[in-house]
């Protein structure tokens, strides 16, 4: 498992992430979220859902890894969205991310 699934793992033990479509449509829209992590294996629909909600509440974004590696990573079943609601756990995740997009 890389760094950023590592990373994830040590956020959500700290509380600090949000994960499945409800839990972060909700924290996005209370201004929780400082990073959209949407699995490169989701859907068309979500990935289309997911990058207009983070794009309407200018929260960054990003296309990487597999919903299967993010459920394992939080001790959870697949999940093909995550929210981080801290701003250093975004920025040290999206460092670890080759190709951010905003």
């Amino acid at each position: 498992m890389n760094k950023v699934y590592s990373y994830l793992g040590l956020a959500r033990r700290a509380g600090k992430v949000v994960s499945g479509e409800q839990a972060v449509v909700g924290a996005v829209k209370r201004g929780q979220v400082r990073l959209v992590l949407i699995s490169q294996d989701a859907s068309s629909n979500t990935y289309r859902k997911f990058s207009a909600l983070a794009q309407n509440h200018n929260v960054r974004y990003v296309i990487y890894g597999e919903k299967d590696l993010y459920g394992q990573a939080l001790g959870q079943s697949s999940r093909s969205i995550v929210g981080v609601l801290d701003r250093n756990f975004a920025d040290v995740i999206q460092a670890h991310i080759k190709e951010p997009v905003e």
